[in-house]
């Protein structure tokens, strides 16, 4: 199946929380020598998926520079404080509104590093092959992002609860859920701990190869 059969499939990156865990917001962190939205959002454009939308909310000012650049559709959410959910209402207003008709969208997080275009193809893959309306990352006990939800639960996504995330729809459905195993899904960046350590073992990393 060629790029151009799979280009309905959106991706959204939500990227509107505060970080007040980190103290810092943690979207503009250094990571392989840029921010880390930069980063994923770079991942994301070179997946099969587009539109790539990123959902902002606290400190946009801040961080929408790191990005403009790119070739990608920015939405701010001006609730970012009530929670996850709001962001991914905000992103499928948008891609609701675009006159191409949205096939399924992938939702991510931008603190999760060990992301790839491999994966994020990988769920595109399994979508097609078993025509399951939900792939998610299976990861320690649980199953969440990234995943990819069919257009079918757009309606159910756009009204989660307010602290709810895309997990829940998820948990909801398991009857529609297929999932990959995806092990380094588990990692996100929460704290300057967590920061530390994803540096220490990218060095690590990066002097083996």
């Amino acid at each position: 199946m060629t790029a151009n059969e799979k280009s309905t499939i959106a991706i959204m990156i939500l990227a509107a929380g505060a970080s007040t865990r980190m103290g810092t917001p943690k979207q503009l962190l250094l990571y392989q020598g840029r921010s880390f939205l930069q980063y994923i959002t770079e991942i994301a454009i070179a997946s099969v998926c587009q539109p790539v939308v990123v959902v902002l909310g606290a400190n946009a000012e801040q961080i929408h520079p790191q990005i403009k650049q790119l070739p990608i559709k920015v939405v701010k959410n001006s609730d970012w404080a009530s929670g996850m959910s709001t962001s991914i209402k905000s992103g499928l207003e948008l891609l609701n509104n675009l006159p191409q008709k949205i096939e399924a969208v992938v939702i991510t997080l931008c603190d999760q590093p060990f992301v790839s275009p491999q994966i994020i193809n990988q769920l595109v893959d399994t979508y097609y092959s078993t025509k399951k309306p939900i792939i998610a990352c299976e990861y320690g006990d649980t199953l969440g992002v990234p995943a990819l939800f069919s257009q079918t639960f757009f309606s159910e996504l756009a009204t989660l609860k307010e602290t709810s995330g895309a997990k829940r729809v998820i948990n909801h459905n398991l009857n529609e859920v297929f999932s990959i195993p995806f092990p380094l899904g588990g990692i996100d960046i929460d704290t300057p701990k967590d920061y530390e350590q994803l540096l220490s073992i990218s060095e690590g990393i990066f002097e083996v190869s």
